[in-house]
């Protein structure tokens, strides 16, 4: 297992990379934070025989989630990795779609051991994480630096892996295309996020839009995410 692939350039959309990857037709599949569920809404409507369930632990998010309209074998609830609300073996599939890193440091070893329980055997973990680096992770880094938590979520899988909780199906490494039709969709999304509490000084904030404006053109400001994807397996 390796953190980074500086070499890697096929830019593409995660939801080619995860279908390419799982056979998620006629799973039982759990994601954890889900955020705004764009990808557990896109798989609930391509994969009709999919049970998808999205857990997130913010509340707000949550309750938008929920009060949306979305396809029937989509179910969203509130939980957090380190406690998944769902019984052992009920899963065929979990993702985490960059998500890993926010759980706190203490707390990776007993989500990846909570991902193992509600996972059947032979059942995939879909771990999708951004490499520390990039132009946008250069912005977002002026006033959230996520280093250490990236390199302590990479530690924590390399743990559980080396200690035979999982098998290594596959790493691959992208990147994926993300668009802000402007810098106000950006701080609405990112720095005002209501499952984080970022608090600028106004010479950060200024900094921020200085940076981000480099990049906004006619059709908004567009940025390769370098991301990084282990699939493992719950042994049989």
């Amino acid at each position: 297992m390796k953190l980074s692939d500086p070499t890697s350039s096929a830019v593409c959309p995660e939801f080619l990379v995860y279908t390419a990857c799982l056979a998620l037709e006629d799973a039982d599949i759990i994601e954890l934070g889900c955020g705004r569920a764009e990808h557990a809404r896109a798989i609930a409507g391509t994969y009709p025989g999919a049970r998808m369930t999205a857990f997130d632990v913010d509340p707000v998010q949550y309750e938008l989630n929920r009060s949306a309209a979305g396809p029937r074998n989509l179910l969203f609830a509130l939980g957090g990795a380190e406690a998944i609300p769902a019984g052992d073996e009920s899963a065929d599939i979990v993702m985490m779609l960059k998500f890993l890193h926010h759980v706190s440091g203490g707390l990776l070893d007993r989500a990846l051991r909570e991902i193992r329980r509600v996972l059947r055997p032979g059942g995939l973990a879909y771990i999708s994480e951004p490499v520390f680096a990039g132009e946008l992770n250069e912005i977002i880094r002026i006033f959230h630096d996520e280093q250490q938590a990236r390199l302590d979520a990479f530690a924590a899988l390399q743990r559980a892996v080396a200690q035979g909780n999982f098998d290594l199906v596959e790493e691959r490494f992208f990147l994926a295309p993300v668009v802000y039709r402007d810098f106000a969709e950006f701080e609405r999304d990112v720095i005002r996020a209501t499952h984080s509490k970022h608090r600028l000084s106004a010479d950060q904030l200024e900094s921020v839009r200085a940076r981000f404006l480099i990049h906004a053109g006619a059709d908004g400001a567009i940025f390769n995410m370098p991301m990084r994807v282990d699939l493992v397996c719950k042994p049989r």
